[in-house]
């Protein structure tokens, strides 16, 4: 197996380090990330291909499923390996019509990280991102931000991030408590937070794009996978090397129920792209931002 280690690390703090390519566990649910897997013993099997491939970090939450991802974690991979880092986020929940409701009240976000922690079964969170829905004004990410800040003081949560946000989010956040990570909606076409990328190389932010391989349209799909088909990769490599490249701050969350699709986009750390690859690329960018729900 190709070892993940090849695209290397970032070091957030100095008890987490990330391998640069993780993994996004929302695809182990079933379809559209509700109710338990269609293939259980297929989904345990892809996070024990994580693993072993080297990752040390798994992207999840416990709206995925809902529930029945973290479940399904907690009884393929516990006890953790050593090394592991469980990464969640909080600030959303699941309605019975399988929408994406916001979750952003003080009880809300206290009960969230109290079901990831005894769901995972972990005494700690390492890693928390809250993840804001339909706003983007920088006084709004002030209250819930603060509840996440003070329950990192009483030892649930060791660091904190945002998802989904602004920069002057951001900005508001780091006066509450630092941020270590920022998933927004990014990928080699949509390209509209690139102020929020720049921000995160300035701080050492780790840089997340969920979507990485989605939102685009038909033609601009076609384009990219003949670009692929030109370096001899899937397209889904092609943009996942292309994330990897285009910025030393990017760990990369890929999701897939597949261990054939991960192997292949743990492929993506051993691509480089040359110069006129990368012109080609840059030529299909637009500077739309944001996609729905991840």
């Amino acid at each position: 197996m190709t070892s993940v280690r090849t695209a290397g690390t970032l070091r957030l703090a100095d008890d987490l380090e990330l391998t640069r390519v993780g993994f996004g566990a929302m695809q182990l649910a079933g379809p559209m990330a509700w109710g338990p897997p269609e293939d259980p013993g297929k989904a345990a099997a892809v996070l024990r291909a994580v693993i072993e491939l080297g990752i040390n970090h798994i992207d999840t939450s416990d709206y995925y499923g809902p529930h029945t991802v973290n479940q399904l974690i907690r009884e393929t991979l516990h006890p953790y390996p050593e090394g592991l880092h469980l990464v969640t986020k909080v600030g959303g929940s699941r309605a019975p019509d399988k929408s994406w409701p916001a979750a952003l009240g003080r009880d809300q976000l206290v009960r969230a990280v109290h079901d990831n922690l005894e769901r995972l079964d972990l005494p700690v969170l390492d890693l928390v991102h809250l993840r804001m829905t339909d706003t983007l004004e920088p006084d709004d990410i002030t209250e819930p931000f603060t509840v996440l800040a003070e329950l990192q003081q009483e030892g649930l949560i060791r660091h904190l991030g945002v998802s989904n946000v602004s920069a002057g989010q951001i900005a508001v956040a780091r006066k509450i408590a630092p941020v270590l990570s920022v998933q927004n909606a990014y990928n080699v076409i949509r390209r509209g937070d690139e102020d929020v990328l720049a921000e995160c190389e300035e701080r050492g932010s780790a840089f997340v794009p969920f979507f990485p391989v989605r939102g685009f349209k038909p033609e601009q799909g076609a384009a990219l996978a003949e670009i692929a088909g030109d370096v001899g990769v899937s397209s889904t490599r092609l943009a996942l090397a292309w994330l990897l490249q285009h910025s030393p701050v990017t760990l990369l969350i890929p999701g897939t129920s597949s261990v054939s699709h991960l192997e292949d986009n743990v492929a993506a750390s051993e691509l480089t792209l040359d110069a006129e690859t990368l012109r080609r690329l840059d030529a299909l960018r637009t500077d739309a931002r944001g996609l729905p729900w991840g």
